[in-house]
């Protein structure tokens, strides 16, 4: 990556401004602002996540750069979070879109602002971007939302397709110590230990939230902007990763905003692509200014023609946990000139067959098929986050092998399976995967969907599968854009479980497979790239110390004797010293998964976060502890929150829930 020290304008920061909203609660804004230019528009990017520590190194290679070049960024503590005062509620509660609206509105009003406001932001800033765009505040004019979502429900951390993912209570982990860290003594001043101690005792245990919701109803419609598409009148500029949890947000906003909009896809994880990985990166600050000099400075730079959808087409590569780069070449699509091609295969025998015929396949249940899903959110931190060689699971399903490939294919969306099922249980679910067979035989995951066979009808539907009775179901993968080579076979792998990305049913299910169609969008080829993009800049890093360094493990335990199967990740990220606050901070977590291989019931995942930060002989530890089990009717969720400072306990509390299953 290049780094930039040059820029345009020269950019004077400001670490701390208070923005008051209308009930008088203020929150603390880092802002990066040019100097001794006219005014010019504000860019928002608003985050429970800590300015002062928790994105300060990714800010750093940010916010001066576009400062630098003709605007005000502006970071913003969300409310109960960082430095900022109040409470911290929930995701996307009322309060923070509200506040976020004021926010807006406060940014448009100041002196040094055009009155023209753009918010960016990634993940849960690229969530409450395109929320506050629905409120439509006067001022915004213009969004980039990477690795976000549109449905709250069907494509978020907590469900899919109806499934609870075992990264819902993992992230309720990780924000119940997260968000419970104390504000900066050198920002907020001598009351620091009050706000904290307020903030401590007013914590939410977020999973016993989350959990309690297990369809989507309404809770999970209020932030999902699929509600009402028409409600964003800014320009949007959706961004996402092949290598991300979130892959179809890009595709859904393009396709149903009236508002301008424009969507790119790389194969990054999820992180900004001036430095995600797998490469390759390109110049996305230059995106960004492309797109803010349009939207919010009204430059005709050809913003507003850039093709629908660029897309960066993988080639098919052996199965690997960690990429450092993934082959392939950038395509380019405008909707309105793409006429869709699909190609339809029938599930028969053990084969991907264009003549339909009865499947007359079994699908045995199996609790181990799982262990090779990779992690939901890969963020590059560590070895083992991306999906292995799928063999390991393919034996564990049933597979349909399509004939070997004649000539490379472009598989470009997201493909859809049609099933005629039989079920010996009421509750059961399924998960699909559509993967590249090399002629090694090793098996590399292309994309996967899942379904809550109760949810067939709809996400706010539960309708009892017909024990013994024929059913119909369909199955929505992930999007996908990949190019199976000649020589290789395209897979569909099933499973009737798939842990610990999803939780398990109750019981055992052993599904009959009657018939099986696949609905397979295809491109046609090309020869090269149809986009080209600069390679990354951004601007200097932050000053850093390291005190100690930091590693991580994943490793797989399986107890051939008590047929059991742990899978168990360890990190510490090492002590980091930011030398212009003098703040150290530190975490070191643990995640744990295990089950009994013939007992769904069994499933138990467990969560400890330690979180540090220190200035001189000032040292605070925050400890976030969540374990969830189940049986056949409930959920239970413990979790504890502790407290230290300088070494004395100063806080503890703790929660013991049971959760009906729906």
């Amino acid at each position: 990556m290049q780094i930039v020290r040059e820029f345009p304008f020269e950019v004077q920061e400001e670490p701390h401004v208070w923005i008051e909203m209308p009930d008088g609660v203020k929150l603390s804004a880092r802002m990066w602002r040019p100097a001794a230019v006219e005014p010019v528009p504000a860019i928002l990017e608003y985050l429970p996540y800590r300015k002062r520590d928790g994105t300060a190194e990714r800010d750093a290679l940010t916010h001066p750069y576009l400062a630098g070049h003709g605007y005000t960024c502006v970071r913003v503590d969300m409310r109960g979070c960082g430095d900022s005062e109040g409470l911290f509620e929930d995701e996307y509660s009322e309060q923070e879109l509200s506040d976020g609206v004021a926010i807006v509105e406060w940014l448009s009003n100041q002196e040094w602002c055009n009155g023209n406001v753009g918010i960016m932001g990634i993940s849960w800033g690229g969530f409450n971007g395109l929320q506050i765009a629905a409120l439509a505040p006067p001022a915004l004019k213009a969004v980039a939302s990477l690795c976000s979502t549109v449905d709250r429900y069907a494509d978020d951390i907590h469900y899919k397709g109806g499934l609870m993912l075992g990264e819902n209570p993992a992230w309720a982990a990780t924000v119940l110590g997260w968000f419970a860290l104390p504000p900066d003594p050198e920002v907020v001043g001598e009351r620091w230990r009050e706000m904290w101690l307020h903030r401590l005792e007013n914590t939410p245990c977020l999973a016993e939230i989350w959990t309690k919701h297990q369809s989507r109803d309404s809770y999970w419609k209020h932030g999902s902007v699929c509600e009402d598409y028409s409600s964003i009148k800014a320009a949007v500029l959706s961004v996402g990763g092949w290598h991300d949890g979130y892959r179809n947000t890009v595709s859904h906003l393009v396709e149903n905003l009236d508002a301008p909009v424009k969507g790119l896809v790389g194969p990054w994880n999820h992180k900004y692509p001036h430095f995600a990985v797998p490469g390759p990166g390109i110049d996305f600050l230059g995106e960004l200014l492309l797109w803010w000099d349009h939207w919010l400075k009204g430059k005709e730079n050809g913003a507003e023609t850039l093709p629908d959808m660029r897309r960066w087409l993988m080639d098919s590569v052996p199965p690997a946990v960690k990429y450092d780069f993934r082959p392939g070449q950038w395509i380019a699509d405008n909707f309105a000139e793409v006429s869709e091609k699909v190609e339809i295969f029938h599930l028969v025998g053990e084969k991907l067959s264009s003549v339909s015929a009865p499947s007359a396949r079994k699908i045995l249940p199996n609790l181990a098929c799982g262990q090779s899903a990779g992690e939901y959110f890969p963020f590059g931190f560590g070895p083992g986050e991306l999906p292995g060689d799928q063999r390991t699971d393919d034996v564990l399903g049933v597979c349909f092998d399509s004939d070997t490939q004649k000539g490379s294919v472009d598989l470009v969306g997201a493909p859809l399976l049609r099933l005629k099922l039989r079920s010996d249980t009421a509750k059961a679910q399924l998960a699909v995967r559509m993967c590249d067979v090399h002629p090694s035989g090793e098996s590399t995951l292309i994309c996967h969907g899942f379904l809550n066979l109760r949810h067939r009808a709809g996400h706010d539907v539960l309708k009892d599968v017909p024990i013994g009775e024929e059913f119909e179901a369909e199955v929505v993968l992930d999007q996908c854009a990949y190019r199976l080579p000649a020589g290789h076979k395209l897979r569909i792998a099933l499973s009737t479980s798939y842990w610990p990305f999803v939780w398990p049913e109750p019981k055992l299910t052993t599904l009959d497979v009657i018939e099986g169609t696949l609905a397979l969008p295809v491109r046609d080829a090309s020869d090269g790239d149809e986009w080209w993009f600069d390679p990354p800049k951004s601007a200097p890093p932050r000053q850093l110390e390291r005190p100690s360094e930091g590693h991580e493990s994943k490793r797989i335990i399986r107890d051939i004797g008590a047929h059991s199967i742990v899978q168990e990740i360890n990190s510490d990220d090492g002590l980091v010293k930011d030398l212009a606050t003098g703040l150290t901070s530190g975490t070191r977590h643990q995640e744990r998964f295990s089950i009994v291989e013939n007992d769904p019931n069994s499933a138990k995942s467990s969560f400890s976060w330690q979180r540090e930060m220190s200035r001189g002989d000032w040292q605070v530890i925050v400890n976030a502890d969540l374990e969830m089990t189940l049986d056949n009717g409930n959920f239970f969720i413990k979790a504890h929150l502790s407290a230290e400072e300088s070494g004395e306990l100063v806080f503890r509390k703790r929660w013991d829930v049971t959760v009906p299953r729906d």
